[in-house]
């Protein structure tokens, strides 16, 4: 056993570690004097906000600093099958038994045309949440990529089919509904529609996050009742008020990483007023947009330190899962201010005196 100090997703503490019956355990209680201390920090797994599970190796991601993502655009049916197999994952895996929890009792779910995400032996199942399909209207963002998954979208034309398509993704539960507004790309909905979506979203206690693309959409799209943007504003510079509008009323997902050359520089300009007039970052990296690294990306935390966020802001953007959670992700740090690209996650090995 030893002492350690851990963030809990609000703010650091103090408590002890050690293995008990080989598994890997944080308690929130006094250490004793004599415990030795442990090298470094802990922290739960990272969050990405920003994910497309079916475009990148997903089995890739066990094991890595992420212990949550959130898919934003995915086929429903899909999607709801890893996110059933990651919870079984961590059920086996925190002792629990998944027939009390009303789980499965013997296997998680299988698709044999999917590579499996984890084993139940695996030590570090990932959280997944997901939005499920794009709404979009017909022709709309992304209906036309060749990217773009069968059954990863669904073309909008009235309430009526919005009413569906929002109750189809609730019922595969997701934690949000994901609405295309590109209007570079397409047509995008007019307000009477959209404002329509977020009333059927919140119906059913979910948020709309957004993808905002074109002169003016990421204003319009806050005031008609999205609570975020999948993608911190890159088409336009923001004005003042335009700021603090957003930063009173949406969080952004960086994503900066994806972006280069006037793309990149009003993205990052964009964040850096928004963060400091108060807004909420949320640390995100579109990942299966090109060749995305599958795990942590340092070029979105370095984006993001150039966009002004100090560690501790970078931590919240992060979003760590509490450590204390039954088989989250435990990652190890240097220290509290140590750069949290060199985070790995924590070993019996580190546990030896």
């Amino acid at each position: 056993m030893f002492a350690a100090t851990f963030f809990d997703g609000e703010e650091w503490r103090d408590g002890v570690i050690g293995l008990v019956d080989g598994r890997m355990l944080l308690r929130d209680e006094p250490a004793p004097a004599a415990l030795p201390r442990l090298d470094g920090v802990i922290v739960g797994g990272f969050t990405d906000h920003h994910v497309h599970l079916q475009l990148v190796d997903h089995a890739r991601l066990a094991g890595s600093p992420l212990g949550r993502v959130v898919d934003l655009g995915a086929n429903p049916e899909v999607v709801a099958r890893l996110a059933a197999a990651a919870r079984h994952a961590a059920l086996h895996n925190s002792g629990d038994s998944a027939s009390s929890r009303g789980g499965y009792a013997d296997s998680p779910p299988h698709d044999a045309g999917l590579p499996e995400l984890w084993s139940a032996g695996d030590a570090h199942p990932l959280q997944i949440r997901f939005a499920g399909a794009f709404l979009t209207p017909p022709r709309g963002y992304p209906s036309d990529r060749d990217w773009a998954p069968d059954g990863s979208f669904r073309e909008i034309t009235d309430a009526a089919s919005a009413g569906r398509a929002v109750a189809e993704m609730a019922d595969a539960g997701a934690s949000c509904i994901k609405v295309a507004s590109n209007a570079h790309a397409g047509p995008v909905f007019g307000d009477d529609l959209f404002r329509a979506i977020v009333e059927l979203a919140a119906a059913r206690g979910l948020d709309v996050v957004t993808h905002a693309e074109g002169p003016g959409e990421a204003q319009r799209v806050t005031r008609l009742g999205a609570r975020r943007l999948a993608h911190a504003p890159f088409t336009e510079r923001l004005d003042d008020d335009e700021i603090a509008a957003q930063a009173a009323s949406v969080s952004w997902i960086s994503t900066l990483a994806i972006h280069s050359g006037a793309d990149l520089t009003v993205a990052v300009a964009n964040v850096r007023r928004f963060h400091a007039a108060g807004g909420t970052v949320l640390y995100g990296t579109d990942m299966g947009n090109g060749p995305t690294p599958v795990g942590l990306n340092s070029a979105e935390l370095a984006a993001l330190r150039d966009a002004g966020l100090d560690d501790a802001a970078l931590l919240r953007a992060l979003a760590p899962v509490d450590p204390r959670t039954p088989s989250a992700v435990l990652l190890l740090l240097p220290a509290r201010t140590a750069d949290l690209s060199l985070a790995h996650p924590l070993t019996a090995a580190d546990l030896k005196v």
